[in-house]
C-alpha cells in the first residue's frame, strides 16, 4: 500500500461559536494523508487532483464561514429563502445571532467545534467524490505553533468581493511590536489581552445597542455582494474602530494607539492576519492623525 501526504494544503481561516468563548477566530493548518492503489499513472492520486478535490472543497464549504455546532443545546436555526437564521446560547446565559446567506455557515454534527469535529465535517463530504483506488484518507488540522503572543478575533469586510465579506470570519494571529527599534514582548501582550476572542467592528457597521435578559448586546449589519449580513454579540466581546477591519487598517489602528498612549516613541506592528501573512504599519514618533 501506498500513501500519498501533503502538508499544509491549505489554512482554514473562519470562525465558529464556542458554549464557553463565544465566537471565536481560529485558523488551522490542513495536513492530508491519501492511502491507495497506484493508478495507471503510477499515482495515489495526481497533486493536481489533491489541490483540485481536496483544497477546493474546503475553501468552498468551511473556509471563511461560521462553523456552528448543531448538537450544542443552545443551538437554533432557521432556514428561510436562501438565508440562514442562527440563534446561540453559551453557558453563561449569553446569546449570539447570526444572519445571513446559508453558505455563510457551515453547520457540523457535533456538540463542539474543534479540530477533530471540523476534519470528520470535512471527511464526510470528501470521501463520496473520491476515484475508486482511494482506500482512506487521513486529515489532521492543527493550529500554527506560537510561543509569543497572540490573539483570535472574528471581523467581516462588506467591501471585499470574495468571502471576506461575510459578517462572521476569523483568524488567531500573532503580533510583534517594535518600540524604538526594540521588541516589546510587554506590549504585545497588552495587545493580545485586549483582543482576545474578540470581534473587531467598523462604526459604521453598528445599528444598534440593546439589552436583553439583563445582557448588553451590540447589533452589527450591512449589505455585501452576496446578500445581508447582520449579527448581535455579547457588548463585552466587541471591539468598534473607526475604519474597515481589514488587516492593514487594524495594524495602522495599534500603531495610532500605541503612539496616543506613548508620545515620542516611534513603533513598527506587525499585525498577523492567520498563518504567515499580514500587515506592517510604521511610524516616525508624530502621533498619527
Amino acid at each position: 500500500m501506498t500513501t500519498l501526504f501533503v502538508n499544509r494544503l491549505t489554512v482554514i481561516d473562519a470562525s465558529l461559536l464556542d458554549p464557553d468563548r463565544g465566537l471565536l477566530g481560529q485558523s488551522w493548518l490542513l495536513d492530508v494523508e491519501i492511502e491507495g492503489t497506484l493508478d495507471r499513472q503510477g499515482m495515489v492520486l495526481d497533486f493536481a487532483e489533491v489541490k483540485r478535490r481536496i483544497k477546493s472543497l474546503v475553501d468552498q464549504e468551511f473556509d471563511h464561514r461560521l462553523l456552528v455546532p448543531t448538537r450544542h443545546p443552545g443551538f437554533s436555526t432557521t432556514l428561510v429563502d436562501g438565508g440562514c437564521h442562527v440563534r446561540f446560547r453559551l453557558r453563561n446565559g449569553e446569546m449570539i445571532d447570526h444572519r445571513g446567506p446559508a453558505d455563510a455557515c457551515a453547520l457540523l454534527d457535533a456538540g463542539r467545534v474543534d479540530s477533530e469535529t471540523l476534519g470528520a465535517a470535512i471527511s464526510a463530504r470528501l470521501e463520496p467524490q473520491l476515484p475508486e483506488n482511494i482506500l482512506a484518507v487521513r486529515l489532521l488540522l492543527h493550529t500554527e505553533a506560537i510561543t509569543d503572543a497572540s490573539y483570535h478575533y472574528s471581523h467581516g469586510l462588506k467591501l471585499h468581493r470574495g468571502n471576506c465579506q461575510r459578517i462572521a470570519h476569523g483568524h488567531r494571529s500573532r503580533i510583534q511590536i517594535y518600540r524604538d527599534g526594540a521588541r516589546d514582548k510587554d506590549l504585545e501582550a497588552d495587545w493580545a489581552e485586549r483582543w482576545r476572542d474578540v470581534y473587531i467592528a467598523s462604526r459604521d457597521d453598528l445599528l444598534h445597542e440593546v439589552s436583553l435578559g439583563g445582557n448588553d448586546y451590540l447589533q452589527f449589519g450591512y449589505r455585501a455582494a452576496q446578500g445581508r449580513f447582520e449579527l448581535r454579540l455579547p457588548r463585552r466581546s466587541c471591539r468598534i474602530v473607526d475604519c474597515e477591519t481589514t488587516v492593514e487598517n487594524l495594524a495602522r489602528h495599534i500603531r495610532a494607539t500605541l503612539e496616543h498612549e506613548h508620545p515620542g516613541s516611534t513603533f513598527r506592528v506587525v499585525a498577523f492576519e492567520g498563518v504567515e501573512k499580514g500587515a506592517i504599519s510604521e511610524g516616525d514618533g508624530r502621533p498619527s492623525t
